[in-house]
């Protein structure tokens, strides 16, 4: 199996509040820093920050995710988390929602591989591409 695991600057409950909402997931676990044992105390101030986060998604996927502290944080780039919908419709109604406070990188439409197709990088930084294959691709 193979699964995301996102990096977040302090936004990671909020991502994944958002995510469950949008793509239909259920946040299966979410620890806080401060939910480490005593002999591994958060860093003063993140103690409220997401140490690890655990979301099912339709189909059997599964991402995953921590906020990381701002000097081990390197901007997303090189890669996109890419969701395979069956509906056009339900692909562009996911992408929109995913593009809202974010960036489109390639607008949501036709394509000769596909029904529907688009690619940003939604309002936390993660770069997404969501397609709706065509028959046979």
């Amino acid at each position: 199996m193979l699964n995301p695991y996102l990096f977040y600057q302090d936004t990671c409950e909020a991502a994944f509040t958002y995510y469950a909402k949008v793509l239909g997931g259920k946040i299966d676990a979410m620890m806080r820093s401060s939910d480490a044992p005593p002999d591994m105390p958060a860093a003063p101030g993140r103690e409220k920050m997401i140490m690890h986060a655990r979301m099912s998604l339709p189909g059997g996927t599964v991402l995953m995710a921590s906020d990381v502290p701002p000097e081990h944080f390197s901007k997303p780039q090189g890669f996109a988390v890419s969701i395979t919908v069956a509906d056009p419709a339900d692909g562009e109604r996911k992408f929109n929602a995913l593009t809202d406070g974010g960036t489109v990188t390639m607008p949501y439409s036709k394509t000769f591989w596909a029904k529907g197709f688009g690619m940003c990088v939604d309002k936390f930084g993660i770069p997404w591409m969501v397609n709706c294959p065509a028959e046979g691709m």
